[in-house]
């Protein structure tokens, strides 16, 4: 019943040919062909009962097929969104072919990720996903704002992405995608993945990055207002936030104004302030 038969180097290459596919730079397409490394982000999701997985990205399926792999035992459920229409439409058959008896639990959908929301994939309850280097953060961003459902999730990224995403305040790689992350989720290192599991090979280190939801901190201010203050302060790294928000205020007075009504140093700059701290500015001017 709970049988899958995951997919192999050879496996993927054969999809890949019979379909004409060859994976685009433009996309972002880097398909893993090691079976280790796709049980490894499925354990990691850990679909268990109620779940609705979201997959992002699920290309010829490897990942697809091990998310299923470790739903077997649950009623977990698998939405997959696919920019590729090709690849959209072979999925459904690759998993017939190698999880007859799951099969019935996937959904696909042809679909950007930067434009879904709950019309297109109702409310998934888990994000697995080796997401396109170029659009990682905004993917992830998008479905945490988009997709309040999304309780945790599993993303495979480019390194360095993911220590930003990882990073806490005072971290030399600390900068507006880390702040607005952790207004929705707590990001944590999940692993190191080596270039030799992907075909075509990329040319950069890859690594797994693991979130779960929290509240937001407490204010009165909106998620844009947070947002705007923190691209004001990440604009013009290396100023102190009264000269880097003083556009955003109106002027350099207004926001040191702002900053100490907020009980910020004027003279910090915004590589030093956690997300609650960027809250209060937004508060003190709305």
């Amino acid at each position: 019943m709970g049988d899958v038969r995951l997919l192999g180097a050879g496996d993927i290459r054969d999809i890949a040919g019979d379909l004409g596919v060859r994976p685009t730079k433009r996309l972002g397409q880097n398909f893993v062909v090691e079976q280790g490394t796709v049980r490894r982000i499925a354990a990691l999701a850990a679909p268990r009962a109620g779940d609705v997985v979201l997959e992002v990205g699920p290309g010829l399926g490897s990942l697809t097929l091990a998310l299923l792999e470790a739903a077997a035992g649950s009623d977990a459920r698998l939405i997959a969104v696919e920019i590729d229409a090709a690849l959209a439409a072979e999925l459904p058959r690759t998993v017939a072919d190698r999880a007859p008896g799951l099969a019935d639990r996937v959904d696909v959908l042809a679909a950007d990720a930067l434009r879904v929301g709950e019309v297109e994939v109702g409310k998934p309850t888990v994000l697995a996903a080796n997401l396109p280097y170029n659009v990682a953060v905004p993917v992830v961003l998008h479905l945490l704002a988009a997709l309040p459902s999304l309780e945790r999730g599993v993303v495979m990224v480019q390194a360095e992405v993911a220590d930003r995403m990882c990073a806490g305040p005072g971290s030399r790689v600390y900068g507006a995608p880390s702040a607005k992350l952790a207004w929705f989720a707590t990001a944590r290192p999940a692993g190191v993945v080596p270039r030799s599991v992907f075909w075509p090979v990329p040319n950069v280190d890859s690594k797994l990055v693991s979130f779960t939801r929290h509240d937001p901190p407490p204010t009165a201010a909106s998620r844009q207002e947070v947002f705007a203050v923190i691209d004001a302060a990440f604009g013009q790294r290396r100023k102190t936030l009264r000269a880097a928000l003083a556009g955003w205020a109106g002027s350099p007075a207004e926001a040191e104004r702002l900053l100490r009504a907020a009980d910020v140093d004027p003279g910090a700059r915004g590589e030093s302030l956690g997300i609650a701290d960027f809250a209060r500015i937004a508060q003190a001017r709305s």
